[in-house]
C-alpha cells in the first residue's frame, strides 16, 4: 500500500439495521427503513447530518460511506451525490467489523494509506464545529504518531448504562501537537453502580468515532479479527474489479457477524489514544426514550411529532 502526502479521509459507518429504533423508525415513515435514513430530529436524516458534519473536516471527493445492500432503496441518492467509488455496499451486514474492513480496504486501494476519521451516522452532537475540532486534533497526533489510532471520548454527565466507556490514563502522550491520553480500558455497558463510579472518575463516553491512518486500523484488525483478515484477502484483490461483487457475495455468505469493539479495540487498549470532547451534547440515540430526550431538549418539533405519541419527561 503506498503512502501518499494527502488531505484526510472520512469514512460514514451507515450499514447498520437499526433494530432498536424500528417501531419508531415505521411509525414515521411507514416503512422499515434504519434510522441513520430517517429524518429524526429536524427534518434532515441522521445520515444527512453526519454528511454535513464530515464536510467541515474533509473533501467531498475524500468522503466515502458505508451502506448493506437491503437498504438500497434509502441509500440510491448517494449513488449521484458521492464521488465515484465512494459508496461501498455491503452484500449483508455482519458487524462492525466488516463494515469497517471492507470500506477500509476500498479506500486503501483509491488512496493509498492516507490518514482517515471513522463516523457512525446515527448520532446527534450539538456542536457540529468543537466535535470536528476534536477530530482535528486526533489527525494532527496521528501524522506524528502513524501507528496510532485515535478514539473520540465524549466527557459524561450521567452514568450511562447503554454506552461503551474509556478509561483514559491522567497524563497525556508525549507529543507536543496534540493531546492524546493513553487508554486504560474500556467498560463495555457497565452496570449502574460501575456507571456510576466511572462517572465519578471521569471516565468518558465512547463515541466510536475513531481516527487513523488505513493501515493502523488494518494492523488492529490483523491483531484482534486475523481470520475476517484472512477472509478478506480475496475481496482486497478484486477491489474496483468487474469481479468486486460477486467475490464479496461469497465472503459475506459465510462471514459471521463480529462486533469491531469487542474483538479489536477492547483487547488493544493500550494501543490507542483518546482525545476528550468538552461541552459537546452527543447521543447515539440509541432508543426511542433517548430520542424524544433530545427532541425536547433542542425545542423541536418535527413534522411527524403530531402522529407520533410522546413518551412522558422521565
Amino acid at each position: 500500500m503506498r503512502t501518499l502526502p494527502e488531505s484526510p479521509w472520512s469514512l460514514i459507518l451507515a450499514g447498520g439495521d437499526g433494530v432498536r429504533l424500528k417501531s419508531l423508525t415505521r411509525a414515521i415513515t411507514g416503512d422499515p427503513r434504519p434510522k441513520q435514513f430517517c429524518p429524526l430530529l429536524d427534518g434532515e436524516t441522521l445520515l444527512q447530518r453526519t454528511r454535513r458534519r464530515v464536510d467541515l473536516l474533509t473533501r467531498f471527493d475524500h468522503q466515502a460511506v458505508v451502506v448493506t445492500r437491503a437498504h438500497e432503496e434509502y441509500y440510491r441518492p448517494l449513488l449521484a451525490d458521492l464521488a465515484p467509488g465512494r459508496l461501498v455496499a455491503q452484500p449483508d451486514n455482519r458487524g462492525t467489523a466488516a463494515g469497517l474492513l471492507y470500506p477500509l480496504l476500498r479506500i486503501g486501494d483509491l488512496a493509498g494509506d492516507v490518514p482517515l476519521a471513522v463516523f457512525p451516522s446515527d448520532h446527534f452532537v450539538d456542536d457540529d464545529n468543537a466535535f470536528v475540532a476534536a477530530a482535528a486534533v486526533a489527525l494532527e497526533a496521528v501524522r506524528v504518531r502513524p501507528d496510532l489510532v485515535v478514539l473520540l471520548g465524549i466527557e459524561a454527565d450521567t452514568p450511562e448504562t447503554e454506552y461503551g466507556w474509556i478509561e483514559a490514563d491522567s497524563r497525556p502522550l508525549p507529543m507536543d501537537s496534540a493531546l492524546v491520553f493513553p487508554i486504560r480500558r474500556f467498560w463495555e455497558k457497565p452496570t449502574a453502580d460501575v456507571a456510576t463510579g466511572l462517572l465519578a472518575r471521569g471516565c468518558l463516553w465512547n463515541s466510536f468515532v475513531m481516527v487513523g491512518r488505513v493501515s493502523g486500523f488494518l494492523d488492529l484488525m490483523s491483531a484482534g479479527t486475523p481470520e475476517v483478515m484472512a477472509a478478506f484477502a480475496p475481496l482486497r484483490r478484486a477491489l474496483g474489479s468487474s469481479r468486486e461483487a460477486y467475490v464479496a457475495d461469497r465472503i459475506y455468505a459465510t462471514l459471521p457477524s463480529i462486533n469491531f469493539s469487542e474483538r479489536v479495540l477492547v483487547p488493544s487498549a493500550s494501543r490507542l489514544g483518546v482525545v476528550r470532547v468538552k461541552d459537546v451534547e452527543w447521543s447515539d440515540l440509541g432508543n426511542v426514550e433517548r430520542v424524544f430526550a433530545t427532541i425536547r431538549r433542542n425545542g423541536w418539533h418535527p413534522r411527524w411529532l403530531d402522529q407520533v405519541s410522546l413518551p412522558a419527561a422521565g
